[in-house]
């Protein structure tokens, strides 16, 4: 279940099982963490995030809002605000499939949002709730952690104050405990 919430006129469930009646699209794509490591050639499976929200979301907006962000939620309790224009390009879609494979949880499932022009921050693993903004969010993080805003691979935007370089070996040493804590806060809301 995703919920959808924030500027619409009502606010709405979305089940899963309804991916299943919009257009299945397969991308093969890099997959680049913010600490610094790639993964080459992954073939997601999914639901283009921009045919879900033309078919979806955008007719359920309130009347006259012009979203500028969408607040992406993981069941772990991970957020990432990803800009209307970052979301909505051709190759970010709600995927449930990795190489031919249903997700595990260590990989988002049953679903996640994937955009591979940005690091992976903004693929929010687990996606369960879809919050439509009318302004930027407010930032939350601390000046250590705070990531940026857009997390653009090839503009290596890793983190919103300090030079993507710098941060890389700090971000290096937290891989193995969010994946472990990733991993663990999904299992506990799944039940």
């Amino acid at each position: 279940m995703i919920e959808v919430r924030g500027a619409v006129t009502d606010e709405f469930d979305l089940p899963l099982a309804s991916l299943s009646s919009l257009p299945r699209m397969e991308i093969t794509a890099d997959f680049h963490c913010v600490a610094g490591w790639t993964a080459t050639g992954l073939r997601w499976e999914g639901v283009s995030f921009e045919t879900l929200y033309r078919t979806l979301i955008e007719p359920a907006l309130r009347p006259g809002t012009s979203i500028t962000h969408i607040k992406c939620r993981g069941l772990d309790g991970w957020e990432a605000a990803v800009t209307i224009d970052d979301i909505l390009a051709e190759d970010v879609l709600i995927a449930e499939h990795l190489d031919g494979h249903p997700l595990d949880s260590d990989h988002g499932a049953p679903a996640r949002l994937v955009s591979p022009r940005q690091y992976g921050y903004i693929s929010v693993k687990h996606l369960s709730r879809l919050e439509l903004l009318t302004t930027a969010p407010a930032i939350t993080e601390g000046p250590l952690i705070r990531s940026h805003p857009r997390g653009r691979v090839w503009e290596e935007e890793r983190h919103g104050l300090l030079p993507g370089r710098a941060v890389r070996p700090f971000y290096r040493a937290l891989i193995r405990p969010i994946r472990f804590l990733s991993s663990r806060g999904a299992r506990d809301r799944q039940g």
